[in-house]
């Protein structure tokens, strides 16, 4: 087995390193979910925190690690004696992979023993082989909602349930959950996040010496593994002593009124939903006494306990920045401060601070600004890339004078209706097409392919049926063989990739009409997080598409290009629509089982080029016979409408929709019709 990294040896991440350890010294702080880009050293840390984890005393020959001094009374492989013989094994670190299924985690009934022998055989899970140590998950954010779910309940409630075909089976699971992600392959549900107990972003140092050491350390230990970690072997040995003294400490620190008056207060400041954020800062600022030798919460614990606990609650929607404002933070802890404590005047008045908060844009938190793009960055294009002034046509080839419009800030998103792909698929789980999934409504049955996971039992009883009296059957019992049995198929819902393909063109900026334009994309978007797709984003504009965001599932990504768009310029339809066609094929090629749904936002003109209303004809065509699902979002305004916009719907073989029938219930027939046009086409 190959040496971890020392814990110790990490370079920076001052942060990251104490939620950790503060997870170690209680994990009823409930775990921590580490945020940051790619080669951060999010993983080497986790994975070195488990060496400096105290031994645990185990039943042995027990699967799931039940402690001999109060074993689990409910233990699948108890009872236990008490008092019983126990071994001393190091607490393990186990990973759940992204592709996990829900057999893996929670464990797996065998179906076919149960039926065929009368057997109720149950093989632990992950969750069994994570208690009393660290389950980490990498890429949290990419794993399917329902496991997301099943993890934290069971960390929650230190239990995992496993209920199947009227067999039920509990075994404690209590152990330190960790998560990491890469926030540019999509977020978290904000319900989620809420379930994990700290966050920390992490980043790569600027510092050049930081960088070099970062550098050094890593070669030496790839070089020699066991030399190096002898190096630290003391630094490991005094930390991993100083965890145990603060486990000892920990049921002794005491936490007055006044520390939790201020975790209060602080939860109310920054409008945390619920009362969890209370709780979890309460429990991680009593570890952070514990882990500083006290026995009293100060108000640096509760100050440190937010900036850990609370960052990542603030976030209402996948397009909020993360973060903290550090000034209003030491506003309300010195408003509450007991006596003795603070410099300023406690219990002032209240509307002094309404006067000081400042809850425009600007930095919030050690994360810097709120992550808007200012208006105008970049350099102006000049000479034919300016949207005119004036109503009416697209913009020349010339520019009057001082090139890019500034981009038009979006307008508020607001609700809007489910747009789906026809038929049923296979994609990954979501909540927005139909498709064939392990979870949902049973709506048939087939033989297994693999293992049995879901058995459908009646089913089952009519393949058996007719075969009784050649099997010699006695009594009243059923006699079963493996090819009787067939697993339930289920329909649910599943995810897609929505491309958006928007017109940035002269004749939408010319009518003021991208705000509202934006403002439909961003709803749009908004409702492809809430349901679990995909995104991407195609532009054209001048006399080239370019793809503004590869897909991703990273809305919020796609919500920064958005707001910082450009307009101006002709309209080069035929090469937005190519430059989709292309963005799907490779898509295909990735992931075939993941259907597309295009959302074209225009108002149908067609004015970039040699034949531009030809060839955008001919590229909608070649759309429609690969059978991609579309919607064109029609943008036109105005008394006099050309009805371009669902010309080009006719040839995509989709549907029309305008900006104001997109938030409005006479679009509810809207996926009927987009099914029904497209079983026309075919």
């Amino acid at each position: 087995m190959t040496t971890p990294f020392p814990f110790t040896a990490v370079v920076g991440q001052d942060d990251l390193r104490l939620a950790l350890l503060l997870n170690a010294v209680s994990p009823a702080v409930g775990g921590v979910l580490v945020r940051g880009e790619k080669g951060t050293a999010k993983s080497t840390a986790v994975r070195a925190l488990s060496g400096l984890l105290p031994h645990v005393a185990v039943v042995p020959g027990c699967r799931f690690s039940c402690d001999p001094a109060a074993p689990d009374p409910a233990c699948p492989d108890g009872p236990h004696p008490l008092p019983g013989g126990a071994e001393a094994r190091p607490a393990r670190m186990v990973e759940l992979p992204v592709g996990a299924s829900e057999d893996r985690l929670v464990g797996a009934l065998d179906i076919e023993r149960a039926l065929a022998e009368g057997v109720k055989a149950f093989e632990p899970g992950l969750l069994a082989a994570a208690h009393r140590g660290i389950l980490y998950v990498d890429e949290v954010n990419l794993l399917h909602d329902h496991l997301v779910d099943l993890l934290l309940d069971a960390a929650a409630m230190g239990a995992s349930y496993v209920e199947r075909e009227g067999v039920s089976v509990r075994h404690a699971a209590r152990f330190l959950l960790v998560g990491t992600m890469n926030p540019e392959e999509g977020e978290l549900r904000p319900q989620l996040l809420d379930r994990f107990g700290l966050t920390v972003e992490v980043a790569a140092s600027r510092e050049p010496d930081e960088r070099v050491e970062v550098v050094r350390r890593r070669l030496a230990h790839d070089d020699d593994p066991d030399a190096f970690a002898a190096r630290w072997s003391d630094e490991e040995s005094a930390v991993r002593q100083r965890i145990a003294a603060a486990r000892e400490l920990l049921p002794k620190v005491r936490l007055g009124d006044a520390a939790l008056r201020q975790i209060a207060a602080t939860c109310a400041a920054f409008e945390v939903d619920g009362m969890r954020a209370d709780i979890v800062m309460a429990r991680t600022a009593t570890a952070l006494a514990a882990w500083a030798g006290r026995t009293d919460v100060l108000a640096e614990d509760v100050r440190q306990a937010a900036l850990l606990a609370l960052p990542h609650r603030r976030r209402r929607n996948p397009f909020d920045a993360p973060g903290l404002d550090e000034e209003k933070l030491d506003e309300t802890l010195e408003r509450y401060a007991g006596p003795g404590e603070g410099d300023g005047e406690s219990g002032g008045d209240p509307d002094e601070s309404d006067g000081g908060d400042d809850d425009g844009p600007g930095p919030d938190g050690p994360g810097g600004g709120g992550g808007q793009p200012a208006p105008g960055d970049g350099p102006a294009d000049g000479g034919g890339e300016t949207a005119r002034p004036e109503a009416g046509e697209d913009g020349p080839s010339q520019s009057s004078g001082a090139g890019e419009r500034t981009p038009a800030p979006a307008g508020e998103p607001f609700r809007t209706k489910v747009l789906s792909v026809p038929g049923v698929g296979d994609g990954a789980a979501g909540r927005r097409s139909r498709a064939r999934t392990e979870r949902g409504r049973t709506t048939g049955a087939r033989r297994p392919r693999g293992a049995l996971t879901r058995l459908h039992l009646a089913a089952t009883v009519r393949a058996a049926a007719p075969h009784q009296r050649a099997r010699g059957r006695s009594g009243t019992g059923l006699v079963l063989r493996r090819d009787d049995l067939r697993q339930a198929v289920r329909e649910g819902r599943e995810g897609n990739l929505v491309l958006f393909v928007v017109d940035a063109s002269g004749s939408m900026a010319a009518r003021a009409r991208m705000g509202a334009v934006k403002g439909a994309v961003l709803s749009l978007l908004l409702d492809a997080y809430q349901r679990r797709d995909k995104v991407g984003l195609v532009t054209f504009r001048g006399a080239s598409a370019e793809l503004a965001l590869p897909p991703t599932s990273s809305v919020d990504a796609a919500a920064v290009r958005l707001e910082s768009l450009p307009t101006g310029g002709r309209t080069p339809l035929a090469a937005g629509l190519l430059k989709a066609r292309e963005v799907l094929r490779v898509e295909r090629l990735r992931d075939p089982a993941r259907r597309a749904l295009l959302v074209v936002v225009t108002d149908g003109r067609a004015t970039g080029g040699a034949e531009p209303v030809v060839l955008a004809g001919r590229a909608a065509r070649l759309l429609a016979a690969e059978e991609t699902a579309s919607v064109v979002v029609d943008c036109e305004s105005g008394p006099v409408r050309l009805g371009l916009a669902g010309q080009l719907a006719g040839q995509l073989g989709g549907t029309a929709v305008t900006l104001d029938e997109l938030r409005a219930d006479s679009i509810a027939g809207l996926v009927r019709d987009v099914r029904e046009t497209t079983r026309r086409a075919a």
